[in-house]
């Protein structure tokens, strides 16, 4: 490929976002549009309690393919720290994006993360269940995993990822964030 070559992302991300929920989407089943924006995280566990380290994250949220889906991006340290902390041998590093795509056979929420960082890639069914949303699957290694978002308003929630541990009983948390949403003069 020839490196003078200037590439325009441009069009790319155009014809990836959409305005907003796709008609064919009912709004009782609309889970993830209220996500849309950018949020503040405070990290309270990735893998360890780093709650003393006052880890800072930040997510963006967005409507894409046709309204049919919600992307987001996940950034952890937030822009503008220099380097991703270490806590106990434990890198903080993340940039991962989720795609979550609407199932109308399901009546729920086909959700892929990744994480180039780290490897990491998991699948899961989401759907609100109460007053919470609920995303269960599992880890690429076959782990089952739940993830949820509970204590949520229209700027904040809080975010927990658990891992079922080998004793097929055990939830261990895995992660854990609180979340903000960014007002405009925060945005970075």
């Amino acid at each position: 490929m020839d490196s003078n070559i200037r590439h325009d992302a441009s069009g790319f991300h155009t014809v990836l976002a959409a305005p907003g929920r796709a008609a064919d989407i009912p709004a009782e089943d609309d889970v993830y549009g209220w996500l849309v924006g950018s949020w503040e995280l405070e990290v309270l566990r990735y893998r360890i309690d780093v709650r003393a380290q006052k880890v800072r994250a930040e997510a963006h949220f967005g409507w894409t393919l046709e309204g049919r889906a919600v992307q987001d991006v996940w950034l952890m340290p937030a822009r503008g720290t220099s380097t991703a902390p270490v806590a106990s041998g434990v890198a903080l590093h993340m940039y991962g994006t989720t795609l979550r795509v609407w199932d109308a056979a399901l009546r729920a929420w086909r959700i892929t993360f990744l994480n180039p960082a780290t490897g990491q890639r998991d699948e899961m069914i989401g759907r609100r269940v109460g007053d919470a949303i609920v995303q269960i699957g599992t880890h690429v290694d076959g782990t089952p995993i739940r993830w949820t978002f509970t204590e949520l308003t229209p700027d904040s929630f809080h975010w927990t990822g658990s891992a079922l541990a080998a004793d097929g009983v055990t939830w261990n948390v895995e992660g854990e964030f609180l979340a903000r949403r960014m007002t405009p003069q925060r945005l970075r």
